[in-house]
């Protein structure tokens, strides 16, 4: 919202109205949203000049006005017609009807003809007040007519004091009406800017008072008026250096005074911070005659409010309200000086005023079964469309501000409290979701709207924790504490992450390089992980359609691999492994590539200090690693995740594991069964080999390039099972193994290996002729052991000597 001078603002009202809207545009000043062609507008001035007509036919001279009000907007309004208006108001009471019609015809003259003459202004006051004392019909046009008057430059200032002292008398006896506030606060506007003492007081006690009677109710949009209005005033009164008026004002809405006059305390918050806004505008050029005291004294106001908002937090509308006041004042009014219940109410504004996730979830689930979800429905989109969630960005800002500013005290409560919130926020989406989805998806998106903007405010609140606390100059203490916090906050609020922010991926980098090197606090973030029971064992409760807790958990499970070493293995064994396993099996491919990574990290670990218990769990976690990995693939299991588990494990489990042998075993069978399948689908399957990204064919080139990197003492136990599957394949597919496996072999530059391999494959050609039966190939010829582990029996032949 840009800043209006008094000038730019020619109804007053209109911009009042601008400003307190939730929507990004508003109509022109004074629209009055008909057309009106330029000879209906002649014609009814004629009308209205013809003296007969008013006689005879007074309901033509009401159409003539009415046309005219129509078209205000794009009217004129001439001394000589501001004369006829005058007239005909002096005569309004035998038409009834035109009162109203004739006042805002002349309030749009007021407006727009600055330069009208002294005398005709006297004359216009002497009949306004005639006709004004008093306002039985309309006091808020009765306001905006007379503060209009007042404020002409051009009116003399004794016809100014009498329609101040009959707009005061008008304030002080007639209430206000819900409907009629804009025009009031405009009418005291304009009264404000040209008003001396003792009228500027007593239009000031009246006007921060309005909202105590009970009529009008205070709301957010009376709020943003009183903002905006102090805002108008105050630039213009620093455009005419009335430095007086100005201080006069701040002392008004001085501690002090408001204590004493009993103003209504969402009206001092928002006058204060339009005073605050107009006077950061000031540029700098300017020669301000106001010392720091004024600001201080009007940052004093807001802080006291803040803390009477913060000592009584009842939940009620009233004090929700407050809140949500000082937070619209603060982020209108740029950046103040720390105050710790301003940090407090912004928190609390934050987290139940603007963000009210919980709440809304709660209802949510509560109305499902019912009748009530249209209701909630229409809650939340309100609240959508609300100018407080609108601004939530800018009150995230000043949020952020103050928490810079603060002592470790103020500090350490607030981030407990978003910390706090972000785990509530991950279970009431999570239980909405399960509830609602597929039911009221309507509901649940207008909810993940709500829970978007929740999480870019954590994320950018956590963005300035980290800058604060993650830093060299931070004590390791303190540093541990908020790195865990972080991380276990950001796994909650994960499901809402859709795009990469830069403030997000710095925090995380800084929170896992402070924890990583902590075995206290990498058990304490792999203790935030749900138990394994609470994951499976509920009643109709299907864990891969939960969506929320999955985005958690793949958050968590990206974590762990990066300070996987200082996790102990009894604590990896009892808190990770579980949900490792359960959610190797998800169909959602990252997350099941994501269990394959933290396997092989942990496979690829360890320490001195647990070496042996470490070494134990990887063996026992291998043999259930393969039957779970391979019984979902290709299904679910990718094989680059397998791939990489294998891998692993047959590089860090002891030489001669029974478990590596365990997984081989499994490998051939899974490609048995694999090659059966597609046989069974595609007789031509070998002339098709080469290039195929069948599973068999890739669960067969995994096996093949095993032979590079088992350990020798299984290398033998590898090359007899690849052998057994080779001979019991067609002549077809025996011949494309024995060519993938000659290209191999003769790329290789193991000088180890390769002999071993050379005078293996010859065997394994010979045997696949058919000069030998297949009974007499397999433990004779292909998986006898020398002594050294490396002499497998030679069938001789010259068939690869060339490969030597």
């Amino acid at each position: 919202m840009q800043s209006y001078s008094q000038s730019q603002a020619l109804f007053l009202e209109s911009w009042l109205r601008s400003s307190a809207s939730t929507s990004g545009s508003s109509p022109p000043a004074g629209s009055a949203g008909t057309a009106i062609s330029a000879r209906s507008i002649l014609q009814a001035w004629a009308e209205l000049r013809d003296p007969s007509i008013f006689s005879s036919e007074p309901d033509r001279i009401l159409a003539a006005l009415q046309t005219l009000d129509a078209a205000r907007s794009s009217l004129h309004i001439a001394d000589t017609q501001a004369k006829l208006l005058l007239s005909l108001l002096s005569t309004s009471a035998s038409l009834p009807g035109s009162l109203p019609l004739l006042l805002r015809l002349l309030y749009f003259w007021l407006r727009k003809s600055l330069r009208a003459s002294s005398s005709l202004l006297n004359t216009a006051t002497a009949v306004l007040l005639r006709v004004l004392s008093p306002p039985s019909w309309s006091p808020s046009l009765a306001v905006l007519v007379l503060g209009a008057l007042a404020a002409n430059p051009a009116l003399e200032d004794s016809p100014r004091r009498d329609c101040l002292d009959v707009l005061c008398r008008i304030l002080e006896s007639e209430p206000v009406e819900e409907e009629q506030i804009v025009e009031v606060l405009a009418g005291i506007g304009y009264a404000f800017s040209r008003s001396d003492e003792p009228y500027f007081s007593r239009i000031f006690l009246f006007f921060l008072r309005i909202w105590s009677r009970g009529i009008p109710r205070p709301s957010v949009s009376s709020g943003l008026m009183i903002l905006h209005l102090l805002e108008w005033l105050v630039t213009g009164l620093v455009n005419s250096r009335s430095w007086t008026k100005i201080e006069a004002i701040c002392a008004e809405l001085s501690v002090e005074s408001c204590q004493v006059k009993c103003y209504a305390t969402f009206a001092v918050a928002m006058a204060s911070a339009g005073v605050l806004r107009a006077l950061r505008a000031v540029p700098a050029t300017s020669r301000i005659k106001l010392g720091p005291q004024t600001r201080n004294s009007l940052e004093d106001s807001i802080s006291s409010v803040s803390k009477l908002a913060v000592s009584n937090l009842d939940g009620s509308p009233e004090n929700g309200l407050l809140l949500q006041c000082i937070s619209l004042g603060l982020a209108r009014s740029g950046l103040v000086s720390f105050s710790a219940p301003v940090l407090l109410a912004l928190c609390v504004a934050l987290l139940n005023e603007i963000f009210p996730l919980g709440k809304f979830c709660k209802m949510a689930v509560e109305s499902s079964n019912g009748n009530s979800v249209k209701s909630v429905l229409e809650k939340v989109k309100g609240h959508l469309d609300s100018v407080i969630f609108k601004e939530a960005g800018a009150i995230t800002s000043v949020f952020c501000s103050q928490y810079a500013s603060a002592n470790d005290e103020h500090k350490l409560i607030v981030e407990n409290s978003l910390w706090d919130y972000s785990s509530e926020f991950y279970s009431n989406l999570r239980d909405s979701a399960l509830v609602l989805r597929r039911k009221h998806d309507q509901l649940l998106r207008d909810l993940e709207k709500v829970a978007k903007a929740a999480f870019l405010m954590v994320v950018v609140f956590a963005a300035e924790v980290t800058k604060q606390k993650l830093n060299p100059k931070s004590s390791f203490g303190i540093q541990s504490l908020v790195s865990v916090r972080i991380l276990i906050a950001f796994s909650c609020i994960e499901y809402m992450r859709h795009v990469r922010l830069p403030e997000y991926t710095d925090a995380v980098r800084r929170a896992v390089l402070t924890m990583q090197e902590n075995s206290a606090l990498c058990i304490s973030f792999v203790e935030s992980i749900p138990p394994y029971t609470e994951l499976t064992n509920k009643r109709g409760y299907v864990w891969i359609d939960d969506e929320v807790q999955t985005a958690r958990l793949l958050f968590v499970l990206r974590v762990i691999p990066t300070c996987i070493s200082f996790i102990p293995a009894s604590v990896f064994g009892k808190l990770v492994a579980p949900t490792m396993f359960l959610y190797l099996q998800h169909p959602n491919e990252k997350v099941s590539r994501a269990s394959h990574s933290v396997f092989v990290a942990f496979t690829s670990s360890g320490k001195d200090s647990d070496c042996d218990e470490r070494m134990e769990l990887k063996v026992k976690l291998v043999f259930y690693y393969t039957e779970r990995a391979l019984e979902a693939y290709p299904s679910i299991t990718s094989f680059e995740g397998l791939a990489s588990g294998v891998a692993a494990l047959v590089k860090h489990l002891p030489t001669g594991s029974p478990a590596i042998f365990y997984c081989i075993n499994s490998l051939v069978a899974k490609a048995t069964e694999l090659c059966k399948e597609a046989l069974a689908e595609d007789s031509d399957l070998w002339k098709t080999w080469e290039g195929s990204s069948e599973p068999c064919n890739k669960v067969l080139d995994l096996l093949m390039r095993l032979i590079y990197i088992v350990d020798i003492q299984v290398l033998p136990y590898l090359l007899k099972q690849l052998a057994e599957f080779i001979l019991k394949l067609p002549k077809d597919g025996q011949k494309v193994m024995l060519s993938e496996l000659y290209v191999q072999v003769a790329e290789s530059d193991d000088v180890t290996r390769k002999p071993v391999l050379v005078s293996w494959l010859q065997s394994l050609s010979f045997l696949c002729s058919g000069k030998m039966t297949s009974k007499s190939y397999s433990e004779k010829e292909m998986g006898s052991e020398s002594s050294n582990g490396l002499r497998l029996n030679n069938t001789s032949g010259q068939i690869l000597l060339s490969m030597l």
